[in-house]
């Protein structure tokens, strides 16, 4: 373990952290089904991909201002219930309400209508999204002043969370079912009710069992009004301008992107590479196989990979930690290129541990770690500021979400795949299966070498806390 100054730290109740990773299974379970519903626009409504790709990407470019705005405005409240609260629990309820109002297309409506109905719904679900991650984020940063405490808090989030990535695979069985329903737009409809009444009672927890101190009579914090918008506007863009140049803050992002972009370029590969690979093009023979992998790949990252990433990193130190789950999850890519064997699809599954040690150790660590860059950040500032910080992190996923989309398509037509075609050309999934294992690894090994220089450890950490506290006791 590193040597380490000794500090005052805040240990946080067993029943708040599992409070915040309740929070964290609504956050990761209304993008997951979102993500499997999207192919009802294509396969049950006929959208081309020019409309599909508008629905895609538009919302995600709203996210790219409304993040920032509500990471300044959570940043600056000033109620009796804190800053983050309120903003939650009413994200949640828009969130909800939006995602059953967005679901309910008929075919009969006619392809403009329901484009620019669903459009429209998808602008204010995202709001919703904003308004209830961006502050929940913040929430998570601010629990503890502790340096293993803040990983333990994440690590508890993500195993909860992870329960996303088991239950939704399954949706695909579901909505497809004959016996159920008798179309998938259809079933999209019915299972929206469930899916938003879920993940909305998840998305309150939060609000309503985590504890917060009232801000309504701070001072310090920035003016938000009609009258001062513009200028707050202004200070959003420096604040955004400002946390990207801490350098380890940016050595951050740079890595999530690599690693969470490489991984969900691939992601949709392994349902073509099973069905078209392993069974020949038969999905009906594949079964349950390609929900199996992404089922029971996170629930190894929930039992299994998460623990030992926090277990692991008390000794060793988060940016160790992390270099080393990354080198494992390069070992699970080589492994798949060898154990995706037609005939013999249980195979697969000796790759998922290793595998997993990718995902399943980067948004643990990486949270963690920008908790420990706000601190460094208040120290040169004077200012708290999760929610900026939070909702620049997070942008930097869904931007590179929203880039592993396009680069999934590019990929695939440069190797002509074709998704619904009953044969391949010849060296077509082979190319897929190349892309599938190295792909990601050049991403890992560059998000390695990105995490090289970062700089913040358990001494480092706790220097900054006890500089923090010297300041308030003085002040």
């Amino acid at each position: 373990m590193e040597n380490a100054t000794r500090v005052k730290s805040t240990k946080v109740p067993m029943g708040q952290k599992i409070a915040f990773g309740i929070g964290m299974l609504a956050n990761q379970m209304f993008p997951a089904a979102l993500q499997i519903f999207m192919m009802v626009l294509v396969k049950g409504l006929g959208f081309p991909p020019l409309l599909w790709g508008i629905i895609f990407f538009a919302p995600r470019i709203f996210d790219a201002f409304t993040d920032p705005i509500m990471g300044f405005i959570s940043d600056n409240t000033r109620s009796k219930w804190g800053r983050r609260r309120h903003f939650v629990f009413a994200g949640g309820i828009l969130m909800g309400i939006a995602f059953i109002a967005m679901w309910q297309l008929y075919p009969e409506n006619g392809l403009t209508y329901n484009f620019i109905y669903f459009l429209v719904l998808s602008f204010i679900f995202y709001l919703g999204l904003t308004i209830f991650s961006v502050p929940y984020v913040a929430m998570g940063y601010e629990m503890s002043d502790d340096f293993h405490e803040r990983t333990s808090i994440m690590a508890i989030a993500q195993m909860i969370g992870q329960w996303a990535w088991v239950i939704v695979p399954w949706f695909w069985i579901i909505l497809y079912d004959p016996e159920m329903f008798d179309n998938v737009p259809a079933a999209t409809r019915t299972l929206s009710y469930y899916v938003a009444a879920f993940c909305t009672v998840l998305a309150l927890v939060p609000a309503i069992f985590i504890k917060s101190e009232s801000t309504k009579d701070r001072t310090d914090f920035e003016p938000i009004n009609k009258s001062n918008i513009s200028k707050s506007f202004k200070k959003i863009l420096v604040s955004f301008k400002e946390a990207f140049r801490i350098p380890q803050f940016k050595i951050l992002c740079t890595a999530t992107f690599l690693v969470y972009n490489s991984f969900m370029t691939i992601s949709a590969f392994s349902f073509f590479i099973i069905v078209s690979y392993m069974f020949n093009g038969d999905a009906g023979a594949a079964g349950i196989w390609p929900t199996l992998h992404g089922s029971v790949g996170a629930l190894v990252t929930t039992f299994l990979v998460i623990p030992i990433i926090d277990a692991i990193s008390k000794k060793l130190g988060k940016k160790k930690t992390f270099m080393l789950s990354q080198g494992i999850s390069i070992i699970g890519y080589i492994l798949f290129w060898f154990l995706f064997i037609p005939g013999q699809p249980y195979m697969f599954l000796i790759a998922l541990p290793f595998f997993s040690f990718g995902i399943g150790g980067l948004f643990t660590l990486m949270m963690s770690m920008t908790a420990d860059v706000i601190d460094l950040d208040e120290l040169n500032t004077g200012l708290r500021r999760e929610g900026i910080f939070g909702a620049i992190y997070w942008w930097m996923v869904k931007f590179g979400f929203a880039i592993a989309g396009l680069l999934s398509g590019l990929f695939m037509a440069w190797v002509g795949y074709t998704p619904d075609a009953p044969s391949q050309p010849e060296g077509a999934v082979t190319g897929m299966r190349l892309f599938y294992t190295f792909f990601p690894i050049l991403g890992t090994l560059a998000a390695m070498y990105v995490m090289r220089k970062y700089d913040i450890t358990e001494a480092r950490a706790n220097e900054i806390r006890a500089k923090l506290e010297q300041r308030k006791e003085e002040s």
